[in-house]
């Protein structure tokens, strides 16, 4: 797998202030921390953030290099700002590769607009897994196969690729709902059928009363 580079500075300044002069340079704060890892305050350009964000969001290995210092990480948490549209603060977790850990992976339907049975309705019920594994096994995603789902059919946690992987501990349970497919539903439009009660009287009959 290969991973993806990031470079860093470290950040000595924190506070609102130091904040605002970072957005102005389009510099983003942001720290990384681990086990048995002293925190570092860093600050990464938004660009390249972006990029790589949307690359490898939370379940891809990512090189860093902070101030020349080496470190492979993982996106752990993003803080965008509520209508801008630029980052805030992002999290980094340092990750050892030699030692078991916990990540978070996207669950892709494969083949979703490709799937035989039509009509039909297609619900994903789960978007992302929680996985154990040594980075080095770290999947970008789990995913499962959808073509040849049948009305009534759910996939579960097991049925995921990932769950047969014998490198990779599934920490969701397995019989967890994954997706589901249907037989979609005839939209039924009833008319509105005015009655008008024998006792109120017509237009016609209120003309015959007032001209007697």
């Amino acid at each position: 797998m290969t991973n993806y580079k990031l470079d860093m500075q470290k950040r000595d300044k924190v506070g609102s202030n130091a904040v605002r002069k970072l957005r102005v340079k389009e510099l983003i704060p942001g720290v990384i921390y681990g086990k048995d890892f002293e925190p570092i305050n860093v600050t990464v350009d938004e660009k390249e953030l972006r990029k790589v964000h949307l690359m490898a969001a939370t379940s891809s290995l990512i090189d860093v290099k902070v101030d020349g210092e080496e470190h492979t990480v993982i996106i752990k948490d993003v803080q965008k700002h509520p209508f801008k549209n630029h980052y805030v603060h992002v999290d980094f977790k340092e990750i050892k590769m030699g030692e078991v850990a916990n990540f978070t992976i996207p669950v892709v339907l494969e083949g979703r607009d490709e799937i035989r049975l039509q009509p039909s309705v297609l619900m994903q019920l789960l978007d992302e897994v929680e996985i154990e594994c040594l980075p080095k096994n770290l999947p970008n995603e789990a995913a499962v196969s959808v073509i040849d789902m049948q009305y009534g059919d759910t996939f579960e946690v097991k049925d995921l690729d990932v769950f047969k992987n014998p490198d990779i501990k599934v920490l969701n349970d397995e019989t967890e709902a994954v997706c589901s497919l249907s037989e979609p539903k005839e939209e039924v439009i009833e008319e509105d059928v005015e009655e008008v009660s024998a006792d109120v009287p017509t237009v016609s009959e209120t003309e015959e009363e007032d001209a007697e």
